[in-house]
């Protein structure tokens, strides 16, 4: 019987690790990897430090000298494999959490084995969860979504239709023009760009987010709250045509989109780049989701309302690598609370 389990060791997992042994905590972590690094194993080797939003260091341990040029895949494998051996974090690989039960004062964990623990802190983020967005018709030609891009070379010789209003969406067009690649954008609503400036933006952003949670709303998606970083190498795409929304889908054919504005496009192959849902299946058995479809949330952003016990890192406003250090820290101190309120 541990007194958590925490599953996932990504950068939420790995800070709530870190903060629950400083507290000398009795804990486990479940990762389903098969080595450190989260879900940044799995990324293309062309997204580079240099090309992704601020990888936040874990505490105690920064990340220093990052090398712009090198993928972010590898970078971060290494950081993490380094923090869970500095740390002697008690880090189980190759360990896929199937399903969670509540079982009178625990949880039964079922993963590689059975195991149970007082308390839980889930950090499994949204990798493994892809949204397959549906459309009338149907296409014969290759579909990839954001978790299947290896590099432009899969799309060589190809006119490729991109999908989805996240950051995702505009660095693969910009990537894939770079490598000579034809492109068309589609988004349902007119792309919303912003310039990102000041601190009150960020904690407008988070106000927002949180103000979804504890209503038991899912979250939205990135980009539904942040909008669109308007930098100067968007500006420049959007000068060239590369970043012009065509707008809606209407229907799909076997080798062509038809967009809502009744415009036909030949194409070869569609990359998905429609963003993920939060990978919560294994939880289905707790009951924690409202009739909105989202987890009930304290006003500590991390504990489930529904469920004394649990608590969510790397959900809501934690879904930043910012966002999921602060969380972890936050779901560690709740745990060894929660923990002591029951043992008196």
């Amino acid at each position: 019987m541990y007194s958590t389990i925490v599953i996932g060791a990504g950068q939420a997992g790995l800070s709530a690790a870190y903060h629950l042994a400083k507290r000398g905590v009795d804990f486990l972590v479940l990762d389903a990897n098969p080595g450190p690094g989260g879900a940044w194993q799995n990324r293309w080797d062309s997204l580079t430090l240099g090309a992704t939003h601020h990888i936040h260091p874990l505490p105690g341990f920064p990340l220093e000298h990052q090398d712009s040029t090198r993928p972010a895949s590898g970078v971060v494998k290494e950081y993490y494999g380094e923090y869970e051996r500095r740390f002697a974090l008690p880090v189980r690989h190759s360990a896929m959490v199937t399903s969670v039960q509540r079982v009178e004062d625990h949880f039964e964990v079922h993963a590689d084995q059975l195991y149970t623990a007082r308390t839980l802190i889930n950090a499994t983020g949204t990798w493994t969860n892809p949204f397959w967005p549906v459309y009338p018709g149907h296409f014969d030609g290759l579909q990839v979504h954001t978790n299947g891009f290896a590099s432009p070379a899969q799309f060589d010789g190809k006119r490729v239709l991109v999908v989805g209003a996240g950051a995702s969406a505009t660095q693969f067009i910009v990537q894939l023009r770079e490598a000579g690649v034809d492109t068309l954008w589609s988004t349902r609503r007119a792309p919303d760009w912003r310039e990102f400036t000041g601190a009150e933006w960020g904690l407008e952003v988070e106000r927002q987010v949180n103000e979804r949670t504890r209503a038991g709303l899912p979250p939205k998606s990135v980009v539904g709250t942040t909008g669109l970083a308007l930098t100067e190498k968007m500006r420049a795409s959007i000068a060239s045509g590369a970043l012009v929304s065509r707008g809606k889908i209407a229907r799909l054919e076997s080798d062509a989109v038809v967009f809502a504005d009744g415009s036909r496009e030949k194409i070869d192959a569609i990359l998905w780049a429609t963003g993920f849902r939060h990978a919560h299946r294994h939880l289905r058995d707790l009951k924690l989701h409202t009739e909105s479809g989202g987890i009930l949330m304290d006003d500590d952003g991390v504990s489930a309302t529904a469920m004394p016990g649990i608590f969510f890192v790397g959900y809501g406003a934690s879904a930043s690598t910012l966002g999921a250090t602060r969380a972890g820290r936050k779901a560690a101190l709740a745990a060894s609370k929660f923990l002591t309120s029951v043992a008196v």
